[in-house]
């Protein structure tokens, strides 16, 4: 038996197997903890969008370096991540099971 034959057996062997995702016990819990973590991180990103506005207007108004565009950036980019990686998780295992 060749190599290539045995490496194809042995895919067409794992491709059989069906794994069906289930949660633990107890697992209300953990997703609840999850649910006030989303929450959290949410409501920090709202915080520091609307930090980095009155900054931006208090730098414009005194003339000083304009660096809050960085922290409205930054609070943009950390909103999309955390709210992306729900859905993306949810879509992988879907797609794997």
């Amino acid at each position: 038996m060749s190599t290539a034959h045995a490496v194809s057996e042995a895919l067409t062997f794992l491709a059989e197997i069906q794994i069906t995702p289930t949660s633990p016990p107890e697992m209300g819990k953990f997703v609840n903890l999850v649910n006030y973590l989303a929450w959290f991180v949410s409501l920090a990103g709202i915080a520091a969008v609307i930090y980095g506005g009155g900054k931006f207007g208090w730098e414009r108004f005194h003339g000083g370096a304009v660096e809050s565009p960085k922290i409205i950036m930054a609070a943009l980019v950390g909103g999309i991540i955390a709210t992306s990686a729900g859905p993306i998780m949810n879509n992988v295992v879907s797609a794997s099971g």
